[in-house]
C-alpha cells in the first residue's frame, strides 16, 4: 500500500475512533414528550428571587475575616435569624453554563452540550424561567441568553451589558454586580409608572433573576484570597440587602416573596475553575422568605468537617444539597411546573410547610422523574429486537404501579412520612433506570471499537514488517499457494457486513453506529489477507532463541505501563527520566562517548525536576518569567559569537534572523513583566502590549523559515521564536521548560547519532553542518532495526512528558486565564482557549522537529519509524478505551474520559505536528541575497 494512502487511512481512522468516545459517553441524556407535573395545591410564594454569584467559594462567603466579623453582615444575619442556609454540591465540569443549567434546569448537562456553545442552547431543555409566568433576568450575555432561547412564548426578559466589560484587567470588576444592581433598582422605579409593567410584577409564579459576575472576573483576575475579591462579596451583600429592601417597599410586605442565593461554581485558590477540587465543587446556598424554613438551632451536627467551627456557624443546621436539587425547590416555592429534564430530588428541609404539601410535592418531583424514565425506556424498546431487549428489572412496570398506589393511598391516609419514603424510593430506582438506558449501548458499541483498534494495531504492525524485513520475499513465493484463501476471504468479509448492516438496520440505530460497528471489517480483512506475514512472523518467533528480545518485550512493556501511569501520576515522568539518565551507563555510550553520556544525563535529570513541581497556575511568579527571558538571551548571544566565529560563512545569511529573534526574546521579556505591572496597578492592559504580543505571534511561526536549514541553527531558531510566544503565555517556572526540553532533545540527537555509529553505520557529520533538506530515504540504506522501535518510545515519552511537565487533566481543563493577559484580558473562552493550545503544543513542536532531526542525522526512516509511533500510541489509547468509566465520582468519570480522548488526540496531532515539524524544518523562504544551494 502507498504510504500517503496509509496516512489518510490511518488520519480517518482515528478521527473514528476518536468521535466515538462521544457516542459512547457524551450522549445527551435528555428526552422529550414528557407530561409537566405541578403540585395541585396552593404554593406559599407568588414570586422568587435567584441571585447567582458567579464564582463563589461557599468558605468566602461562610468564613469571618481576620477581624472576626463576617464579609456578609446580611446575609449572616439571614442565616442566624430568617432563613435556612447549607452547602450546594456542583459537578464537573465546574464551569458556568453546567452550573446555571443545573441551578436553573435541575439536569447535568452533558460535555457535548458544553462544547457546541456557551451562549446558545445546543440541545432544547425545560427550565425554570420556561415553566414561569414571567422572568426578568439581569447579567451577562454569556448566560442569560441561552435560557430565553428556545423558550416557548415571550415571556423571559433578559438586560445585559455587553461582553467588553468583562475585562479581566482593567478597573475592579465588582462594577458588574454595581452594574446588575442599578438595573434593578432602576427597572423598579419604572414600574411604578408603567401600568402593564407594574401588573406584570404583580403577578404570581414570577422570577427575578440576577447574575452577578464580579466575584468570579475578580477571582480570575486576582485569586480568592485578594483584597479584590473579598470587597466584592462585601459588595454583592450590600446589593443582595438594598434589592431585598427595594422588593419589599414594592410589594408592601406582602410575604410572598421567596430568595435564593447560590452560586454556580467555586474557584482554586489559584484563581480557576472547571475540575473537581473542593474548593470549586462546594458552593453556598442561603434561602428566605416565603415557604423556607426559619433556623434552627441545635448542639449537634450530622457534619463532621472542620468547617463549622472555623465558620462559627455550628449552632444552626446546616442542610446540604446537590446543585439540580434547587431546581425543583424553587418551582415549589411559587407553584409552576417542575422543569421536565430535571433529575434534582425536592430538599424538603428548606420547606417551611405543611405534611400535605412537603408529601404532596414529593408525589410530583417522583412522578415527574418517572416521566422520564418511561419515555427513554419506550425510546429503547421501539429501536431494540425483542428477543434482545433487556428491561431494567428493578422497575418494572408492576413495581411502579405498586409504589404509586401505596403512595397515593398513604396520601389519603395521611401518612405523610410514609409518602415521601416511597417517593424517594421510586426516585432513586427511577434515576438508576435512567443511567441503565442512557448507558444500554455502551458495551455493544465499546466491544466494536476495540475490535477495530486491535485490528489497526496489527494491520500497521504488518505493514511495518512487510516493508522493512525479509519477509517480504517469502509472502511474494506463498501467494500461489494461498489463492483459494484469498478468493474465500473476501466473500465471508462481505457476508459478515451485510449482516451487521442489517442488523443495525432493523434496529434503526443511528449512521454513526453503521461507522463503528463496519470499520472492523475491512480493518480486519486487510490483518487477515496477510496470513502468510504472520504465519511466517510466528514461526520465525518460534525459532528464534533470543534473550535480548525477551527483555527488550518486558522493557518495552513495562515502558508502556509507566506512560499509562504518569497520566494518573506525573512523578511516574520522574522516574522514567532517571531511567533514561542511567541508561548510557548500562551500554556502550559511556565508554565510547563521555561527553555526550555526560549531557544526556544532566538534562534528563533537570528535565525530572518539573514534574515535582507543583502544576502551573497555582502561584504565578513573574520574575521567573523574566528571569528564563534573560537567561534564553544571554544564550542566544553567546551562541551567535560562537557561529560567527566557528561558521563566518553561515552567520552572513542568518545575521537579520537571529538579531531579530534575540530582540523578540527581550520585547516579549519586557511586555510580561509591563503588562502585568500594569494589571496590578488597575491600569488594564496597555494597548501597544496587545498589539506587539499579536506580532509576535503571527510572526514566530515564519521567522525560522528566514534562516539556514543547517540542523543545529534550524533548531535554535525555532527554539527562540517559539519561546518569545512562550514567554508570553507564561506565568511562572514553566517560561523554563521549552528550554530545558530543547537542550535535552539536542543531546538526544547526539545520542542517536553514537549509537548508530556503534552499530557499524557510519554518521560523523555535526549538527553545525547537516543540513534538514537532505532527508533520504531509509529503504535505500537501511531497514529498521529493533533499536529503532526504542527510538520510537523515547519520542512518545517526550511528547508525553511535554505534555504533563508542568501540568494535569485539571490544571488543563480550569487553566490560569492571567497566562493570556498579554493577548487579552475580556472574557472570551474559545480565543483563551485557542491561546492555550497553543502554549500547550510548543513543546510538542520542539519535540517534533527533534524527532525530524534524529531521522535526518542518523539516517532513519521518517515514514516507518512513524509507524511504530503510531503503534505505541494506539497500545495506550486502548489501554485508556478500557479505564474509561461511568460509575464513581463525576471527578473520576471526566478524568478517565479525558484520558482517552487526550492520546487520541495526541495521536492525531502527531500526524498533523509531523507536517508542521517537516515545514519549520526544512522550507526556507528568501528575502534577500542569493540562496546557496545546500549540499551534504
Amino acid at each position: 500500500m502507498n504510504l500517503l494512502l496509509f496516512f489518510i487511512l490511518g488520519l480517518l481512522v482515528h478521527f473514528v475512533f476518536f468521535v466515538s468516545i462521544f457516542d459512547i459517553y457524551f450522549t445527551s441524556p435528555l428526552v422529550h414528550g414528557m407530561t409537566p407535573q405541578i403540585t395541585p395545591l396552593p404554593p406559599p410564594a407568588r414570586r422568587l428571587v435567584l441571585f447567582v454569584a458567579d464564582g463563589l467559594r461557599a468558605d468566602s462567603l461562610y468564613e469571618l475575616d481576620e477581624n472576626g466579623t463576617s464579609r456578609a453582615p446580611f446575609i449572616r444575619n439571614v442565616i442566624m435569624h430568617k432563613g435556612s442556609w447549607g452547602i450546594s454540591h456542583t459537578r464537573v465540569p465546574t464551569e458556568s453554563r453546567p452550573g446555571h443549567v443545573a441551578l436553573i434546569a435541575g439536569f447535568y448537562e452533558d460535555v457535548s452540550a458544553v462544547a457546541k456553545g456557551w451562549k446558545e442552547n445546543p440541545v432544547e431543555f425545560d427550565s425554570l424561567f420556561n415553566e414561569s409566568k414571567y422572568t426578568w433576568s439581569w447579567g451577562s450575555p454569556d448566560i442569560l441568553p441561552m435560557f430565553a432561547k428556545g423558550a416557548s412564548g415571550d415571556h423571559i426578559y433578559i438586560h445585559c451589558y455587553t461582553a467588553e466589560k468583562e475585562d479581566f484587567g482593567a478597573q475592579d470588576a465588582a462594577r458588574l454586580d454595581t452594574w446588575v444592581f442599578d438595573q434593578v433598582k432602576d427597572f423598579f422605579q419604572s414600574a411604578k409608572s408603567n401600568q402593564s409593567l407594574f401588573s406584570k410584577l404583580n403577578e404570581e409564579k414570577i422570577v427575578l433573576f440576577l447574575h452577578l459576575l464580579g466575584i468570579d472576573t475578580n477571582g480570575h483576575a486576582h485569586r480568592p484570597s485578594s483584597r479584590e475579591y473579598k470587597d466584592n462579596i462585601r459588595k454583592v451583600d450590600d446589593g443582595v440587602k438594598e434589592i431585598v429592601s427595594l422588593l419589599e417597599d414594592f410589594y408592601e410586605n406582602d410575604g410572598k416573596t421567596a430568595f435564593v442565593i447560590t452560586s454556580d461554581h467555586g474557584m482554586t485558590d489559584w484563581g480557576s475553575h472547571g475540575a473537581g477540587h473542593a474548593s470549586e465543587t462546594l458552593t453556598p446556598l442561603v434561602s428566605w422568605g416565603a415557604g423556607i424554613r426559619y433556623p434552627q438551632q441545635v448542639s449537634t451536627q450530622l457534619f463532621d468537617d472542620e468547617f463549622l467551627k472555623e465558620w462559627q456557624l455550628e449552632n444552626w443546621t446546616r442542610r446540604d444539597v446537590n446543585q439540580a436539587d434547587i431546581a425543583p425547590l424553587m418551582a415549589s416555592l411559587i407553584g409552576v411546573p417542575f422543569p421536565l429534564n430535571s433529575v434534582g430530588i425536592l430538599p424538603l428541609d428548606y420547606l417551611n410547610s405543611s405534611d400535605l404539601f412537603k408529601a404532596t410535592s414529593m408525589l410530583t418531583n417522583a412522578i415527574q422523574i418517572l416521566e422520564q424514565f418511561k419515555i427513554k425506556m419506550t425510546q429503547k424498546k421501539e429501536i431494540t429486537l425483542p428477543f434482545l431487549f433487556t428491561p431494567f428489572k428493578l422497575l418494572s412496570d408492576s413495581k411502579q404501579l405498586e409504589i404509586l398506589g401505596k403512595a397515593r393511598s398513604y396520601l389519603k391516609e395521611e401518612k405523610y412520612q410514609d409518602v415521601i419514603s416511597l417517593c424517594k424510593e421510586l426516585i432513586h430506582l427511577a434515576l438508576e433506570g435512567l443511567s441503565y438506558y442512557h448507558t444500554y449501548d455502551r458495551f455493544f458499541l465499546g466491544i466494536s471499537v476495540v475490535m477495530g483498534f486491535i485490528g489497526w494495531i496489527s494491520f500497521a504492525s504488518i505493514m511495518i514488517i512487510k516493508s522493512h524485513s525479509s519477509l517480504t520475499r517469502r509472502v511474494a513465493k506463498g501467494k500461489k499457494d494461498k489463492k483459494k484463501l484469498h478468493h474465500l476471504l473476501p466473500c465471508s468479509f462481505v457476508v459478515i457486513g451485510v449482516l451487521i448492516a442489517f442488523f443495525l438496520l432493523i434496529q434503526a440505530c443511528p449512521w454513526t453506529y453503521y461507522i463503528y460497528c463496519l470499520l472492523p471489517v475491512p480493518i480486519w480483512y486487510a490483518v487477515l489477507k496477510e496470513f502468510q506475514v504472520i504465519q511466517d512472523l510466528l514461526a520465525l518467533l518460534l525459532t528464534f532463541s533470543g534473550k535480548h528480545s525477551v527483555v527488550f518485550l518486558l522493557v518495552f512493556t513495562l515502558g508502556i505501563e509507566i506512560l499509562v501511569l504518569s497520566f494518573f501520576y506525573r512523578y511516574m515522568l520522574t522516574a522514567g527520566l532517571i531511567a533514561f539518565a542511567c541508561w548510557p551507563f548500562f551500554t556502550q555510550l559511556w565508554i565510547q562517548a563521555k561527553i555526550t553520556s555526560l549531557g544526556w544525563t544532566f538534562f534528563s535529570l533537570l528535565l525530572a525536576v518539573f514534574p515535582l513541581l507543583p502544576v502551573v497556575g497555582r502561584e504565578p511568579n513573574i520574575t521567573l518569567v523574566v528571569g528564563a527571558g534573560l537567561l534564553i538571551f544571554l544564550i542566544s548571544l553567546s551562541s551567535f559569537v560562537y557561529l560567527w566565529k566557528s561558521k563566518r560563512k553561515y552567520i552572513c545569511e542568518n545575521l537579520p534572523v537571529h538579531l531579530c529573534q534575540m530582540v523578540g526574546i527581550l520585547i516579549s521579556t519586557y511586555i510580561v513583566n509591563s503588562t502585568h505591572s500594569s494589571l496590578l496597578q488597575k491600569q488594564g492592559l496597555p494597548q501597544i502590549n496587545q498589539i506587539v504580543s499579536w506580532t509576535i505571534l503571527a510572526f514566530s511561526l515564519i521567522v525560522p523559515l528566514l534562516g539556514s536549514t543547517i540542523v543545529f541553527q534550524r533548531l535554535f531558531s525555532i527554539l527562540l521564536s517559539l519561546m518569545s510566544t512562550y514567554l508570553l503565555l507564561s506565568t511562572g517556572y514553566e517560561a523554563l521548560f521549552p528550554f530545558v526540553l530543547w537542550c535535552l532533545m539536542l543531546a538526544w540527537i547526539r545520542v542517536e547519532q553514537e549509537v548508530l555509529q556503534q552499530s557499524g553505520i557510519p554518521c560523523t557529520q555535526k549538527l553545525t553542518s547537516i543540513h534538514f533538506a537532505c532527508n533520504t530515504d531509509i529503504t535505500q540504506v537501511r531497514q529498521l532495526h529493533l533499536d529503532d522501535i526504542r527510538r520510537s518510545f523515547f519520542f512518545v515519552f517526550f511528547i508525553v512528558a511535554a505534555f504533563f511537565g508542568t501540568g494535569n487533566i485539571a490544571s488543563i481543563n480550569s487553566f490560569d486565564p492571567s497566562s493570556v493577559y498579554c493577548f487579552l484580558t475580556v472574557f472570551s473562552p474559545f480565543m483563551m482557549g485557542s491561546l492555550m493550545m497553543w502554549k500547550i503544543l510548543i513543546p510538542f513542536v520542539l519535540v517534533m522537529c527533534a524527532f525530524e532531526a534524529i531521522q535526518v542525522t542518523t539516517q532513519l526512516s521518517s515514514k516507518s519509524l512513524f509507524l511504530i509511533v503510531l503503534v505505541i500510541s494506539d497500545i495506550m489509547a486502548v489501554h485508556f478505551f478500557f479505564l474509561v468509566k461511568d460509575y464513581g465520582s463525576w471527578l473520576d468519570i471526566g478524568t478517565s474520559i479525558s484520558h482517552y480522548v487526550i492520546v487520541m488526540s495526541m495521536t492525531i496531532f502527531l500526524v498533523l505536528l509531523s507536517g508542521l515539524a517537516q515545514l519549520l524544518t526544512t522550507k526556507k523562504i528568501k528575502l534577500w541575497g542569493k540562496t546557496k544551494p545546500h549540499f551534504m
